[in-house]
């Protein structure tokens, strides 16, 4: 029996796909190649805006019509926040019991009965620790340490889809980085707040990478893939700054620039305190790249608040950002809101954002001629150059 697998989400995301995609193949099923057909294709969706939550009804809809006998499994944050909107789908996974997925899938083979494991996410779930041996075809590999969200910005969807924060175990968290170190040179640490790790422990992100450090003396890099502002304390930062195998990269969302509009996001910081953090960074760590989240087209963003966000990332001298067109998003603050902004405003703030990130990510990159560094090779190509 051949499954696929299709990830629309983040690295939490791409983590949990290939832990799943692991499990299906220790009972039984293997993976498809290329345009081979699938007796069962898993969709990891993602509802973190409309945008992904319709790729989302659109992959399920395109992997029933290109596989039409196989089950069809929706899986994730858009099968938990509405479920019905994957009502096509034979089985239904929400943010609980993934590691059960090839059973409910096989049960479907058998009974043609569809299934529906949608957790209450109301009162605390426990962390599912999905184990993972290597990433096909990667340098590095992912690990998710975290998840769930407290903070309830306005327009985010995530503590509705994930639920509340929790972590896994220290000890199996050390386990599996030492487990990913046998194949992989760098393993990044995910999560939907990484920096908020193990307080149900009494164990710090920056204890438990140190941990993880000791433990597996052959791993080169250690990475975070995010970290907010206000979880990098000073012990953390003592770790980064003197441990030369942790990654000299910290993606630290932003979101905007302009204090009344992060006030609006339901944000915990102002700009002065984002600013202080980043040269506290930089003090100590002085080839730290900083990358950013920014949306544009909050609710409410006059032209002068979106100027001011402008001028905010210039100073900070951030290395690159990810800019996203605010989307709204049906059950957050933000989607009722007034003054929402037009598409067109929108379309034409993100190509600034855009060119501004263009413009910084060049400055990093020259600060780099003439010096040497130490890299991972992802992928070797052979470039045919003309004489």
């Amino acid at each position: 029996m051949k499954f696929k697998v299709v990830n629309l989400g983040c690295k939490v995301n791409a983590y949990e796909a290939e832990s799943v995609a692991a499990l299906m193949e220790q009972n039984g099923f293997v993976r498809a190649i290329g345009t081979e057909k699938a007796d069962a294709v898993l969709i990891f969706t993602c509802a973190v805006t409309n945008t992904a939550a319709q790729k989302s009804r659109q992959m399920m809809h395109r992997a029933r019509r290109e596989n039409p006998d196989a089950v069809i499994a929706a899986i994730g944050c858009y099968a938990e926040i509405d479920p019905g909107a994957l009502s096509d789908a034979d089985v239904l996974v929400g943010s609980a019991n993934k590691n059960r997925i090839p059973e409910y899938i096989s049960s479907y083979m058998k009974s043609h009965e569809k299934y529906s494991e949608i957790a209450d996410l109301k009162h605390p779930i426990p962390f599912e620790t999905l184990h993972m041996d290597h990433f096909e075809d990667q340098t590095r590999a992912y690990l998710k340490i975290q998840d769930g969200c407290n903070q309830f910005c306005s327009y985010c969807i995530i503590p509705y889809a994930r639920g509340r924060e929790r972590s896994m175990n220290p000890e199996e968290a050390v386990k599996e980085a030492v487990r990913l170190s046998q194949s992989h040179h760098e393993i990044v640490l995910a999560g939907i707040h990484t920096g908020r790790y193990g307080r149900e422990y009494n164990v710090s992100l920056g204890e438990l990478m140190q941990r993880m450090l000791n433990a597996a003396p052959s791993l080169q890099r250690l990475r975070i893939s995010s970290i907010e502002m206000t979880e990098l304390d000073q012990n953390f930062l003592n770790l980064y700054a003197n441990e030369p195998r942790i990654a000299r990269h910290l993606h630290i969302p932003l979101q905007s620039g302009s204090d009344t509009v992060l006030a609006r996001m339901n944000r915990p910081y102002d700009t002065e305190a984002y600013y202080d953090k980043i040269m506290t960074i930089r003090e100590q760590a002085e080839d730290t790249s900083v990358s950013a989240d920014v949306i544009v087209g909050f609710p409410g963003e006059t032209d002068a608040e979106f100027e001011e966000a402008l001028s905010f990332i210039r100073h900070c001298h951030l290395s690159f950002l990810h800019v996203f067109p605010y989307s709204m998003r049906q059950g957050t603050k933000a989607a009722d809101m007034p003054q929402q902004i037009p598409a067109e405003v929108k379309k034409m703030r993100t190509r600034k954002m855009m060119d501004l990130s263009e413009e910084l990510y060049g400055e990093y990159l020259d600060q780099w001629i003439g010096r040497t560094a130490s890299v991972l090779i992802e992928s070797v190509q052979k470039i045919q150059y003309p004489v």
